[in-house]
């Protein structure tokens, strides 16, 4: 049987997934790593400890196939958007992986997207202006790190440092360096603006190739401890987010994908890029046919998780006792409050927040607390809370894209049918789950069959994606929401000020 694999470099992990070309699942790895947080506002990953998780990922996979006589076609890849490494000349990192929950260049990202520049540079690059943005990574580094900014040879994202490694070669995907800030997204080139803005020339950064770029000449040394061949045929592939709408089949108009893992975003797909006027969405390459819009906000799943690990210690016991996993006892709990959890409404901004406000200085908030909610209404509110921000961002979208018709749900949420559901309600609209919610694996794949001359055309491939279940919305649970969400509006609002002072008193 012959197969494909697809990488996701993630932010917590990377998946390596076998697809038949069927698009049916053989076989999966996941390996987690850290994440480093040396000061405040600083979130960094240990380059090697994930290009380490890549050729493990890899071997398993392959091992397990090899078992089946199964025959490798290529190897494809997603990874996260917005990391900067600095390499020297020898090739070596002088910086950890800075990813996109890095705000330390907060700063540098308030003066550029209150300039005209920022503005230019944006409409061009299709980037809002954050702390996420490498653009505005590279201006910490010039001016807070100058040692290192002076002697780098290249600054690269963690994918480009995967193929380095590899071949020895500096690229990067056309999806990757729509998301730097600093690429053209309608020239297909690195934006000079941008570039004289940073201080840096075009030298510094990799040859920018498209999603479908295949490349052999596989390192000696990395072929035999991964057990494939040199010309094993290697695609550059995309961004998690373009790959995650590709995988969720969620490419024609009116389709929008909502994923949330430890962040999360909505999205959908133009024949052409549209940038937003006012800067809320972004606007990214798949191919050079078709373009990602849409936002992202820092909190999803990550939010759950803090619930779980400060206020649920009795159910994770339970959980552990019983073998069963804890989200399971929290859904079925959150399930009993009603829809709007009483009039209890949460700001989800625990990390700042990207779309559709790109204002790191941004906080959580419950609001309405009164004297009758208990601790289920908060764990409900948070799950509502998080969707709220979805909505937010979608809302935007609309404004630019068009009518969303159809939502398909994909990432590590979608477990949960409680979530998914008020993901429906609150849109109210219907929710599509496909069989694999590993999207950007797939999605990857699908990117190799493009590439490898296996399919023609990436928007029919919906024999590849089967659905699992659909949600359909309530419309009454969508009136209560929409209360709340006009409140949850303006509280962003009128607390934007007091975001600033408090994150004063807490740096």
């Amino acid at each position: 049987m012959k197969y494909l694999i697809g990488v996701d470099i993630g932010t917590t992990s990377t998946k390596s997934i076998a697809f038949d070309m069927e698009g049916n699942v053989l076989t999966k790895c996941n390996i987690e790593y850290p994440l480093y947080n040396p000061h405040p506002s600083w979130s960094e990953q240990n380059p090697e400890e994930i290009f380490r998780a890549v050729l493990n990922g890899i071997k398993h996979v392959v091992q397990e196939n090899d078992i089946k006589n199964n025959k490798l076609l290529g190897i494809s890849f997603s990874s996260a958007m917005h990391s900067v490494i600095a390499i020297n000349k020898a090739g070596n990192p002088l910086t950890n992986c800075i990813i996109w929950a890095d705000t330390r260049s907060n700063k540098y990202s308030d003066e550029l997207k209150n300039s005209d520049i920022g503005q230019e540079i944006y409409m061009r690059t299709g980037t809002p202006i954050h702390p996420m943005s490498p653009l505005c990574k590279l201006c910490w580094l010039r001016d807070n790190a100058k040692d290192v900014f002076n002697n780098t040879e290249k600054f690269i994202s963690i994918k480009e440092y995967v193929f380095y490694k590899l071949f020895n070669q500096y690229i990067v995907d056309y999806s990757i360096a729509s998301a730097t800030g600093i690429f053209d997204i309608y020239d297909l080139k690195w934006n000079k603006k941008a570039l004289e803005y940073i201080g840096i020339s075009e030298e510094k950064l990799s040859k920018p190739v498209p999603t479908t770029y295949v490349i052999n000449g596989l390192s000696d040394i990395y072929a035999e401890y991964m057990k494939i061949s040199t010309e094993t045929n290697f695609i550059v592939g995309g961004s998690d987010g373009c790959l995650a709408n590709l995988g969720a089949n969620a490419i024609k108009d009116g389709d929008a994908a909502v994923t949330i893992g430890t962040s999360g975003a909505i999205r959908v797909i133009s024949k052409n890029p549209k940038n937003d006027i006012s800067r809320r969405i972004f606007s990214y390459i798949l191919t050079e046919e078709h373009y990602v819009l849409g936002g992202a906000v820092n909190n999803g799943g990550i939010i759950y998780r803090w619930f779980r690990d400060n206020f649920s210690s009795v159910e994770t016991e339970a959980a552990k006792s019983l073998n069963i996993d804890p989200y399971d006892i929290l859904n079925l709990e959150a399930s009993k409050v009603k829809p709007g959890a009483e009039g209890l409404i949460f700001l989800p901004y625990l990390l700042g927040e990207r779309a559709p406000h790109w204002d790191a200085n941004s906080k959580g908030v419950f609001f309405g607390v009164n004297i009758k909610h208990k601790r289920e209404h908060f764990l409900r509110s948070v799950l509502e809370g998080v969707m709220y921000g979805i909505y937010d961002v979608g809302k935007a979208l609309e404004e630019t894209t068009g009518p969303i018709n159809t939502i398909y749900a994909t990432g590590g949420f979608v477990r949960s049918e409680l979530w998914v559901q008020i993901l429906a309600d609150i849109f109210n609209k219907k929710v599509v789950i496909a069989e694999s919610y590993e999207s950007s694996c797939l999605g990857a794949a699908i990117i190799a069959m493009k590439a490898l001359n296996m399919i023609n055309d990436i928007e029919k491939i919906e024999s590849l994606i089967p659905i699992s279940k659909v949600f359909e919305p309530n419309i009454e649970n969508h009136k209560v929401y929409i209360e709340n969400f006009k409140i949850y509006k303006k509280l962003y609002e009128k607390l934007k000020d007091e975001f600033l002072e408090i994150n004063n008193l807490q740096d």
